[in-house]
């Protein structure tokens, strides 16, 4: 087995790596930007090496800083994790050369997969179905227009060497094909230095799934399920299962047989996907190949009991497999939430800064349950613009579907993070999302179920009742605990009453707090009354309660007169007075924000890369005024409505702050 293991890549696939090869005894090193100077992965490896500034075409996707680090690390073998150089044949070339191994497809394999418009000749020269398009190299927009009213919107437009979303875009007309177009090479260029363009046919309505293959070089290949990852945005996995909720054990064998027929023709070794797209009758597409190891390939690991880190360094190590597919046993279920920093509320645009609280819910496994956390960030530490905005894989396994949802919402319940915008409470109403529990789902699920964007969630009665009650127990405590600490405690001069109003969500709960020493029963005024236990104390961010013997958790903050809850993706204020206090509150005026609809403010922190208008030019409803780049990818800000633009205090090129003024509108 290899002595030394360099792992070229970052964050949370760079620490997952690196736990299995310390597991399997190997020494392990790591890579690392400035930016990345004190990052998580750098901790965690026996030993680092510096390779260049923040800018990852300037160090991590700079094949020549890498392959020094290598020479100078003395790595055996290289594991390329995803993303970077891990689809890139001239680094596998470069580590032949230098006689390193690396964890992962030979070189003819990457080549012809890796690359989208040769994977998708060899899958039809293979006899494998797929989505009709263009594979030929697109030259400019106008080309791109007319190849797209050929094929018929809409189309998918798709960098070649893309991956993770970028380089993608949705066209369902020419000037969104000649602005796709654009787009999606400036992304691939930027993300993968190579500006290849390619575009088929949009399916709509598809589910999107795949098949994990690996493969030895001794001729052996099994395939080991499917993962469904049809919950997307701007074509980012953002929710992932295993298995597929939609497919039968048929449907499932015949794509996993076709997944392993290609992978044999290329000559395929080492873990990999075969991603396919299926329409409502099951017929299955061939989308592409990614030639390593997926994001989101925790679930398979859950579901199949099989390390793929490990079986990808055995492989490169030259053994055979010793797995082969009748051993193969899918047990239970698993779902994977990837916990971005981004601001669901303001279109999930890009958020960095620093992680003042990080606080993942504990790791377990137990014989009904797993719970697991892939990241690769701390607390105090910086995400930063210029990397993937991904800061964790929460993953969860039960042995059936609905209770692998149930332990993911109580995991998202108690993953605590502070400091940036994240997704957490997107993910928690997800989980809830009555179509999402059924299991009726397709890549347009984001699009159609959050047309308008994400606003936060409206609770329903019940679950209010039940925060109320929690709050009006913990406001008890709090009081208790102020009479003590003002000294004023004393069994004849203040007493802590037990009539309350609570108010939120626009709704007032009257009850009466009867506690003992185990708790409190909360009464209402209809006459219903929720048993509260817990252990929470003033301070606590963290409420883990019990309501009616139903484990209840809250996010817990303080503002006058109570407290901010965040609970399945709401943000509440929660305030709890005495009945006089309520009754002086409606006579309070109400604060209203400031008026920014004449304003364009920039809506995350990054680098104007355009700006589509001229001072008193006169723009509609829709329109593109400008272009904002941010952690690899372009965000177009458009006109809410017809007007005119009377000022622009910016220009390409300008690293703004969120809420900067880009321009003025008369």
């Amino acid at each position: 087995m290899f002595d030394k293991i360099l792992i070229a890549n970052r964050g949370e696939i760079a620490c997952r790596v690196i736990k299995t090869a310390q597991k399997m005894g190997i020494n392990t090193v790591a890579i690392y930007s400035d930016a990345d100077r004190n990052a998580l992965h750098v901790k965690m490896a026996d030993e680092a090496v510096h390779i260049g500034p923040p800018p990852a075409n300037q160090s991590y996707i700079a094949i020549d800083n890498v392959m020094e680090a290598i020479r100078r690390s003395g790595a055996e073998a290289v594991h390329p994790g995803y993303g970077f150089l891990s689809e890139n044949s001239k680094f596998a070339k470069a580590l032949v050369a230098d006689g390193v191994a690396f964890v992962g497809p030979p070189v003819g394999a990457i080549e012809k997969m890796g690359d989208k418009i040769t994977s998708k000749k060899v899958a039809q020269e293979a006899g494998v179905s797929t989505v009709p398009g263009y594979m030929g190299l697109i030259e400019d927009a106008e080309e791109a227009v007319r190849i797209s009213q050929e094929i018929g919107y809409p189309v998918m437009i798709k960098a070649s060497a893309g991956g993770g979303g970028k380089g993608m875009r949705v066209a369902s007309n020419d000037a969104e094909a000649r602005e796709g177009f654009q787009s999606s090479k400036n992304e691939a260029a930027n993300s993968f230095g190579d500006d290849r363009i390619f575009i088929e046919k949009f399916v709509s309505q598809p589910r999107h799934i795949e098949i994990q293959v690996l493969a030895d070089s001794h001729g052996n290949c099994i395939y080991l399920g499917e993962r469904e990852c049809s919950i997307q945005r701007r074509n980012q996995k953002v929710v992932e299962e295993a298995p597929s909720p939609f497919l039968d054990p048929a449907t499932r064998n015949a794509m996993g047989e076709q997944a392993c027929a290609l992978a044999k023709a290329v000559g395929y070794t080492s873990a990999g996907t075969v991603e396919f797209i299926v329409d409502g009758e099951k017929n299955f597409y061939f989308l592409e190949m990614n030639t390593r190891l997926q994001v989101e390939h925790p679930v398979t690991e859950l579901i199949t009991g099989v390390d793929l880190v490990e079986q990808m360094i055995r492989v490169a190590h030259g053994e055979k497999l010793t797995i082969d597919q009748a051993d193969l046993k899918l047990t239970g279920w698993a779902i994977e939430c990837r916990l971005y920093a981004e601001d669901p509320y303001r279109n999930f645009l890009p958020s960095i800064g620093r992680l003042t609280t990080y606080r993942p819910p504990a790791e377990t496994a137990m014989n009904n349950s797993v719970l697991r956390n892939d990241t690769g960030v701390f607390e105090g530490g910086e995400i930063s613009m210029y990397y993937d905005p991904m800061i964790a894989k929460l993953c969860t396994w039960a042995p059936d579907r609905l209770g692998a949802i149930e332990q993911m919402r109580l995991a998202l319940d108690r993953f605590e993070v502070e400091g940036i915008g994240h997704n957490l409470p997107f993910l928690s109403a997800v989980m809830d999302h009555p179509k999402f529990v059924r299991g009726d789902i397709t890549t347009a699920f984001i699009e159609e179920e959050y047309p308008d964007g994400f606003s936060g969630v409206t609770l329903k009665e019940q679950r209010l009742k039940s925060i109320a009650a929690c709050c009006a127990a913990m406001n008890r405590v709090a009081e208790i605990r102020r009479t003590q600490v003002s000294g004023r405690l004393d069994n004849h001069e203040r007493k802590v009453g037990n009539d309350w109003v609570v108010a939120l969500q626009g709704h007032f709960f009257h009850v009466c707090v009867n506690a003992d020493p185990n708790g409190s029963d909360v009464v209402f005024e209809d006459g219903t009354s929720l048993r509260v236990t817990g252990n929470w104390t003033p301070g606590k961010t963290l409420a883990d309660m019990k309501v009616d013997g139903e484990t209840f958790i809250m996010k817990i903050g303080k503002i006058s007169g109570g407290f901010r809850v965040r609970s399945r993706g709401a943000d509440l204020k929660v305030h709890v007075r005495s009945p006089r206090q309520a009754e002086l509150a409606k006579w309070m005026i109400e604060k209203l924000p400031a008026d920014t609809s004449k304003l364009l403010l920039c809506p995350m922190p990054g680098m104007i890369v355009k700006i589509d208008v001229r001072q008193g030019e006169e723009v509609q409803e829709g329109q593109a005024l400008c272009t904002v780049e941010a952690m690899k990818m372009e965000n177009i800000l458009r006109a809410e409505k017809k007007c005119i633009v009377s000022k622009i205090l910016v220009s390409a090129g300008d690293s703004l702050s969120v809420d900067d003024v880009i321009m003025k509108f008369e």
